[in-house]
């Protein structure tokens, strides 16, 4: 099959292009547009607690004041407020509701902190926009508003709450996709341009990204999500950048070593690009089928972030795949060779590898010692994964520290009760549709009182109807913290226990959200780790013709998933100091660990067997496929881990940490997983690894034939080629 492509894409590389283009403009003209969503709760299906009690409250409370927003004042010297600094706290709030900005329905004053140096000014805005474009505009006008009004007076004010929040995530994450795009770009030019030597190979992937690859990926990303109704969230964008651009260059760098290796064994250009994309093909094919597996498997998640992040990056990849076996190609096909590689020269001769062939050497020689050494630095290091610890504020861990609504959230946490700016809500519903006894309500609100965690219980508000009563609990810590999401269990043990009879307890509010956030990556933990990697066994057990080598492939991927979580918990944690990692990142880690991190053990594993077919023992064949691929394995590795290292310079603690520990993991793949582990175990199984078939015999499948034709002698050799294969099966 890939020798088909491969001459089809080189006998046609104009028409090959062309349909790129083509393709690219038809898909991103016709793409719509979608609108990122901010709000947390719609990330989680409707069969959690949290989630029923928020559309309950909807739906009994539909003029309910719920603050999206929160002003906070305090006067310039910082002293206590004074009663004209009250009142005028007061007049600025009905100032802001007379101004009419859009989507604020309502402005009160909320209650002074304790220690009298604080005041509130609430603002609602419509809840059916929540997480929306058109609140984050809102708050823009807010906060422009604020400022303009405390003009004047002793008051200073900044804005925060959910809405201001949403507002600089979405600016955080606009520059810190500047910052990740042009760092990405950066490293990989400067990196191609050091490998090759030539500004044409250094530049052709990235224009090629830009302009075909990923406007024909964001295109069909935003059918997929508005077809299948999912969720879009500004942070996917940032990934998928650098998931396009690293994987992308992967697949670049595999076809461009192998068809300058083809080019020095004395092949002619077009030749040397058909066997390039029939001997590269599978292992990029079987790559990228792995990365597009475990992606897909994101489907299964409870969570709509990562659902959604799935088959957003699944549809990059297969879309960088098919670059790489035509796209690419096909242009530099059109490119003569001295051109293509210019100014180098280094490209006409093969170098002597000194340094991949003394680790061969090494590997040839001592394969139970190199595997001993690359395991145990593996688990040593995956030993950290004991000191894991979740956090689950998204909100916090995708603004910066310095943001406007992080400075609100901190100050209102430490002036006010650590649970006032979010309270938790516990709705009680009549199951019979009769008014519920109100004479009840007050007891109900003392057996709250004694639940775990809470400060203290407000009033019931009941509905007009009287069938539902909403008791806003305040807990004594803060929303996110651990402390409040372990009070959650129990404070709904309280609430479901001693619920009056014919009424059900819902308990809900941001803590009850983050709390079952954790049940549903616990149930993601469950479920996606082992079907991405059943279905990447069976993948590799397809390519390899192989039992043994998948089990064993997987457990290396396995340990290096292990040694970067630990690694990462030691930096963050025991280092930074931080209390834990945002809650999501192993199963992201895990997706792009073992699936990325699979691609060069694939491709070390494609040539080993390859070298092996060639008539060499396991341990020589081991060594010749380092001396070849390693080379390859090193370039593309390094490449794509600075490329996800880029992803720190995003402004925020979730992509820091994502930056860290794709970068580390990566690394490992490449540089001790590929390097060392892989083929030293392979070289110590032997035959053994290809049971029951026998992928490492020679001639089972017939190798390419170069063959003299003086009307055009490289499609001609691969004509030859394929007849022979066919006549053979």
């Amino acid at each position: 099959m890939f020798h088909r492509i491969g001459r089809t894409v080189v006998r046609h590389p104009i028409w090959t292009i062309v349909a790129w283009l083509i393709a690219a403009v038809v898909i991103g003209i016709t793409a719509p547009a979608l609108p990122s969503n901010s709000n947390q709760s719609s990330f989680l299906p409707k069969s959690y607690e949290s989630i029923q009690a928020a559309d309950l409250q909807t739906k009994a409370f539909p003029q309910a004041f719920t603050p999206s927003a929160d002003v906070l004042f305090q006067r310039a010297d910082g002293g206590q407020l004074t009663a004209a600094d009250k009142a005028e706290i007061a007049t600025i709030a009905k100032q802001i509701e007379a101004k009419k900005i859009d989507q604020v329905q309502l402005v009160i004053p909320g209650p002074p902190s304790p220690d009298g140096k604080y005041g509130l000014a609430l603002v609602q805005m419509n809840s059916a926009t929540a997480g929306q474009p058109a609140q984050n505009d809102a708050s823009k006008t807010l906060r422009t508003d604020v400022t303009q009004l405390v003009q004047g007076t002793d008051l200073t004010a900044k804005v925060g709450g959910s809405a201001p929040t949403a507002l600089d995530q979405q600016n955080a994450s606009s520059k810190g996709m500047a910052l990740t795009g042009i760092g990405t770009v950066l490293v990989i030019l400067i990196s191609l341009l050091l490998i090759f030597r030539s500004p044409i190979l250094a530049l052709l992937p990235l224009i090629s990204i830009f302009a075909l690859v990923s406007t024909t990926a964001d295109g069909l990303i935003a059918d997929a999500t508005k077809l299948f109704g999912l969720q879009a969230n500004s942070s996917v964008s940032e990934i998928l950048l650098v998931v396009l651009l690293g994987v992308g260059t992967d697949y670049f760098l595999f076809l461009m070593f192998r068809y300058r290796e083809r080019l020095r064994a004395g092949e002619d250009a077009k030749t040397a690009m058909i066997n390039a994309v029939s001997r590269v093909g599978e292992a990029i094919a079987s790559a990228a089928g792995a990365v597009i597996i475990a992606f897909l498997a994101l489907l299964l998640s409870s969570v709509g972030f990562l659902k959604q992040m799935g088959p957003a990056l699944a549809i990059a990849v297969a879309v960088t795949l098919l670059a790489g076996l035509t796209l690419f190609p096909a242009i530099c096909s059109l490119i003569p060779p001295r051109v293509l590689f210019w100014p180098s020269k280094k490209w006409q001769k093969e170098p002597e590898g000194a340094k991949f062939a003394a680790i061969g050497r090494t590997v040839q020689r001592r394969p139970a010692l190199v595997a001993a050494v690359s395991g145990v630095l593996m688990i040593a290091l995956a030993l950290g994964t004991f000191g894991f610890k979740a956090t689950f504020d998204m909100s916090a861990g995708a603004v910066p520290k310095t943001a406007e609504s992080m400075i609100v959230q901190n100050e209102m946490a430490a002036a006010y009760s650590a649970g006032a700016a979010e309270p938790t809500e516990i709705m009680l519903n009549s199951t019979n549709g009769q008014p519920l006894n109100t004479s009840e309500l007050a007891t109900y609100a003392q057996k709250l009182q004694t639940a775990p965690g809470v400060a203290s219980v407000a009033p019931a508000k009941v509905n007009q109807a009287g069938t539902t009563a909403d008791f806003s609990v305040e807990l004594k810590y803060a929303a996110a913290s651990n402390q409040a999401l372990s009070s959650i269990s129990g404070i709904r043990d309280v609430a479901h226990a001693n619920a009056p009879n014919g009424t059900v307890a819902l308990v809900g509010g941001m803590t009850a959200i983050y709390t079952d956030f954790n049940a549903a990556i616990n149930h993601d933990y469950r479920t996606v780790f082992p079907v991405a990697a059943i279905l990447i066994m069976i993948i590799l057990g397809l390519l390899l013709r192989s039992i043994v080598a998948p089990w064993y492939l997987m457990a290396s991927v396995a340990l290096g998933f292990g040694a970067t979580l630990g690694a990462t918990v030691l930096i963050f944690q025991n280092l930074q100091g931080q209390s834990g990692l945002m809650f999501m990142l192993p199963v992201i880690m895990y997706l792009f660990v073992v699936a990325i991190g699979t691609d060069y053990n694939i491709l070390m594993i494609a040539r080993l067997r390859e070298e092996a077919r060639e008539g060499r023992a396991p341990r020589e064949a081991a060594a010749e496929a380092l001396r070849h691929a390693g080379p390859t394995v090193a370039a593309a590795g390094f490449i794509l881990a600075a490329t996800f290292a880029m992803l720190t310079l995003g402004g925020n603690s979730f992509l820091a940490e994502m930056g860290f520990a794709l970068s580390f993991g990566i690394f490992l793949a490449a540089f001790v997983m590929a390097m060392f582990f892989t083929p030293s175990l392979t070289a110590l199984i032997g035959h053994a690894a290809w049971w029951p078939g026998h992928a490492d015999r020679n001639g089972e499948h017939a190798s390419t034939v170069v063959a003299s034709n003086p009307a055009n002698p490289g499609l001609r050799a691969v004509d030859e080629a394929e007849e022979l294969d066919s006549t053979r099966q």
